[in-house]
């Protein structure tokens, strides 16, 4: 699920908090970069939950208008295909996904279920919603593909959802998106022979990953001084103290992956730090963050100080 562009953006976010904190505790801020990490599981879970509650939702909404006094034939006798999905029931039958809402208390939508009405309220006005309640006897291709576009359509894009989630827990901000992109490629994979061992992915592809995000951070905040001195005179038109925060993290970053980390590419290092700056700096700061990493790397290859192996990694 987590890519290592979103774990630079954690390690940025966490050094950020640790220059900014006056009694600064490394191994405090580090358990803090791992929890801030982990709570995508708990968004992923929570986002799986939706597709749930809105089924069970819709089913009493269903019972309720069979009730009426003078309720419609629709009414009395209407489609079932959503109440009935079987991809739907395979989330909510999923005994590792229920362990893990009870264990980590992230039954939210029966106290907040008044998000889960929002949600409904979209859906049934969709035209998509619709053509699904008209097929008869659907099949699980169809339940998966219906599943789907509910969560892209009315799920992911909802505004009110988004901010309920932001007032939460603030390190959800970063994540949602990539759990979006990774929710939905789950359930587009998932058939109903392999529920049990795809549903819930996990955090990290490997171990690598998990080593990184702690390694990168030590070697960034337990060399800040050294970094800071490599940086001087690379930028002649502006002080140390006149660049922003977060582009001087991102320097300090990129060099450290010259430094310490042998295999990774230092034009892969350059164009992730780039693609970060674009989204948590200044308009100009990709710019200016490239033509200092770039001349850090020809110096670092010409003083045959950069720390690559392999063919092709310079």
């Amino acid at each position: 699920m987590l890519t290592r562009r979103h774990i630079r953006i954690k390690v940025v976010q966490s050094i950020y908090a640790f220059d900014q904190t006056e009694n600064r505790d490394l191994d405090k801020q580090e358990k803090f970069l791992h929890y801030s990490i982990d709570q995508m599981h708990d968004l992923y879970v929570l986002l799986l939950q939706v597709l749930v509650e809105m089924q069970k939702h819709q089913d009493a909404y269903m019972k309720k208008s069979q009730q009426k006094h003078l309720a419609t034939d629709s009414e009395k006798n209407p489609s079932r295909n959503f109440i009935d999905n079987k991809l739907i029931d395979l989330i909510a039958h999923h005994q590792g996904l229920q362990e893990t809402v009870h264990n980590r208390k992230l039954d939210y939508w029966s106290l907040d279920d008044e998000y889960i009405s929002i949600l409904l309220k979209d859906l049934r006005q969709r035209d998509f919603y619709s053509n699904y309640l008209k097929l008869k006897d659907p099949s699980f291709t169809d339940d998966k593909e219906f599943a789907v576009c509910v969560y892209k359509e009315v799920i992911a894009p909802n505004d009110k959802l988004y901010e309920y989630l932001e007032d939460k827990r603030l390190t959800w901000v970063d994540d949602f998106a990539i759990v979006n992109t990774a929710l939905v490629k789950v359930l587009n994979k998932l058939k109903e022979t392999n529920a049990e061992s795809s549903l819930i992915p996990d955090l990290y592809k490997n171990e690598d990953d998990r080593d990184f995000a702690t390694t990168l951070f030590r070697k960034v905040a337990l060399n800040d001084e050294k970094l800071g001195q490599m940086i001087e005179g690379k930028t002649p038109n502006w002080d140390q103290d006149r660049i922003a925060d977060v582009d001087m993290i991102i320097i300090k970053m990129g060099i450290a992956e010259f430094l310490y980390f042998p295999s990774i590419p230092t034009r892969a290092t350059i164009n992730e730090y780039l693609e970060i700056a674009k989204e948590y700096s200044t308009p100009k700061s990709s710019i200016f963050i490239n033509g200092i990493l770039d001349k850090l790397v020809k110096e670092l290859a010409a003083s045959e100080e950069l720390n690559k192996i392999g063919r092709g990694l310079l």
